[in-house]
Parts: structure tokens; C-alpha cells; sequence
């Protein structure tokens, strides 16, 4: 069933149609760490989070309040389950500013204030041939638990897994015991082949029945531009900046466009993170387009 995306005529797949949100209603807890490594250039955390864990399916993500009881630094951080087992709920950190700089640096016995499981996770593949997972950097992560739910359904799963270096390639080794093949691809070609995960990708969709994505806001352009070319389906767990994880604060609005073919303004967190690749208008990321609705109630023009 296709139907016009309402920019600039492209007709594809519905692939944005709300995804039930699995289990019941997200938890907030104090969890301990039961265990943190480095990965690479990241940092794995374990927490002992059992009533997250049951509830957890892969795509959502938990939110966790950062830099302890008396930090001035108010806004969660939000990250992607990697994992879930044995009632933890693993998850892999990139440090980058203080809020994420200060999770990597948790240990085991210490506790964190986190929220999940949030968001709606991935939907099941379609009938067909097999399922493509491609991750971007520490996003490859969040494609683990993916890949093992379909592995347990009797399908077939490839994976694409690609970084700018080798350091900051992430969850190679757990995607390799399920998926095959497994393709790796470096910028600089210090690890697998030199390229892009597009580069990789287009050798594999001409035959899959769906592609998984998960990485930077380019990456997932330029993936669902060679499944949509390819015929087909993909989904994408983006990466906007989620400063709430239950859609109060507006921050990580996308512009997506529903089955009636107007454009709208999704929040990544509770209408998110997955959405239908060809569905999220990826070139009006962080503007506002004339034509999504109530833009005119906002004082913008149509040129």
C-alpha cells in the first residue's frame, strides 16, 4: 500500500503508523551499577534494573538523571537499550559533554536515577528475505537486542556496522554471533572495508525484506535513501536530543509525514524514536517548514 508523502511527490511504503508501545507504563528507580567497561571509544554500563528490563523491547531507550542529587545539571539524558537479561538493562555511553562525561565515569556499586523503558520500539519485519541491521558509531548498539528478537524468529539477519575509526566502531563482536554476514566499515579504512555503511548496504538490500537503522541524523538519510531506491522498507531510531523522555519539552520535534500526507511535527521521544525512514522529512531537520501543519498559526509564509 504506498500513498504520497506530500514532499515533493515521492510515494513510499506506510511505514510510520504508531507503533504500540510494548508492556506497561515506564518505571523510575534508583539503580546500582552492576557493571562498567570500556568499548571502544564508549563506555558499557550495566545496571541491576529488573521492572525496566521485563518491560524493555529493542528500540526504546531509558533516560537517566545525570551528575547526582545536587547537580545543577537538570535535563536527562536519554540513551538507547542495548541489552537487556537477568533483570539488567545494559546501555553504551559516548562522553562527550558533562552530563554524558559524567555516566561514563560511573562504577560498579554506584546508583542512578533512571526512567524507562520509553519511547516505542522497532516493529516487526515483514514477510520476505532477510532483515538488514546497519548501525552508525555506539548506535550499533541498539540493534543487538534487534537482531536477537529476529534470530529467535527464524529469520535471516545481515548487519552493517560502520564508524569514522575503529575506535569508535561499537557491538561488532555480539552483532557477529547473530547476524551473517556482518559488514564493517571504516572513513579511514583502519578497520574492515573503507567507505560508508551505504557503501555496504547497497550490496545487501537489493535482496532484504527490511532495513534497520540506527546512528547519526546523516547516516539515516542516507540510509533510507538506498532502501526507498531499493523498494524497501526501512526504519530508523533517530538520535535527537531528548531532554525530557516523555514529550513535555518540544526539544527533539522532527517533521514527519503522516498517512494523510501532511507533514506534522513528531516528538522523537513518545511518538519516536522509530519512525518510518521515508516518513521523516530529513533535509527540514531543525527548521520549520512552511507547509507542516499549524506553521501559519506561528506567523510563517508559504514562499
Amino acid at each position: 500500500m504506498t500513498t504520497p508523502t506530500g514532499h515533493g511527490g515521492h510515494r513510499g511504503p506506510l511505514l510510520s503508523r504508531p507503533v504500540p508501545v510494548a508492556g506497561r507504563a515506564p518505571v523510575q528507580r534508583v539503580a546500582e551499577v552492576a557493571d562498567a567497561r570500556p568499548a571502544g571509544a564508549y563506555v558499557q554500563l550495566t545496571l541491576a534494573a529488573p521492572e525496566i528490563a521485563e518491560r524493555a523491547e529493542p528500540g526504546q531507550f531509558v533516560a537517566f538523571a545525570v551528575g547526582g542529587a545536587t547537580s545543577a545539571m537538570l535535563l536527562r539524558r536519554s540513551i538507547a537499550i542495548a541489552a537487556t537479561a537477568d533483570g539488567q538493562v545494559t546501555v553504551v555511553v559516548a562522553p562527550h559533554g558533562p552530563g554524558s562525561t559524567w555516566l561514563a565515569g560511573l562504577r560498579p556499586g554506584d546508583t542512578v536515577d533512571v526512567v524507562g523503558p520509553l519511547g516505542r520500539p522497532f516493529p516487526a519485519a515483514p514477510p520476505g528475505g532477510p532483515a538488514v541491521v546497519v548501525g552508525g558509531g555506539y548506535g550499533a548498539a541498539a540493534l543487538v537486542g534487534l537482531a536477537a528478537r529476529l534470530r529467535a524468529e527464524g529469520r535471516t539477519v545481515a548487519a552493517v556496522a560502520g564508524a569514522a575509526s575503529a575506535d569508535r566502531l561499537c557491538s561488532v563482536e555480539e552483532l557477529s554471533r547473530i547476524a551473517d554476514p556482518v559488514l564493517v566499515t571504516t572513513d579511514d579504512g583502519s578497520a574492515g572495508r573503507p567507505g560508508r555503511v551505504t557503501d555496504a548496504l547497497a550490496d545487501l538490500a537489493g535482496d532484504a525484506a527490511v532495513v534497520y537503522a540506527c546512528g547519526p541524523m546523516p547516516m539515516l538519510r542516507a540510509v533510507t535513501d538506498v532502501a526507498t531506491a531499493a523498494g524497501v522498507p526501512c526504519y530508523v531510531a533517530v538520535e535527537e536530543s531528548m531532554a525530557c523522555g516523555i514529550g513535555v519539552c518540544m526539544t527533539c520535534v522532527l517533521p514527519v509525514v503522516g498517512e494523510d500526507g501532511r507533514t506534522r511535527f513528531a516528538r522523537s521521544c513518545t511518538e519516536g524514536p522509530v519512525f518510518g525512514g521515508d516518513r521523516v522529512r530529513f533535509a527540514d531537520v531543525g527548521r520549520l517548514p512552511w507547509d507542516v501543519v499549524g506553521a501559519d498559526a506561528m506567523g510563517v509564509l508559504a514562499p
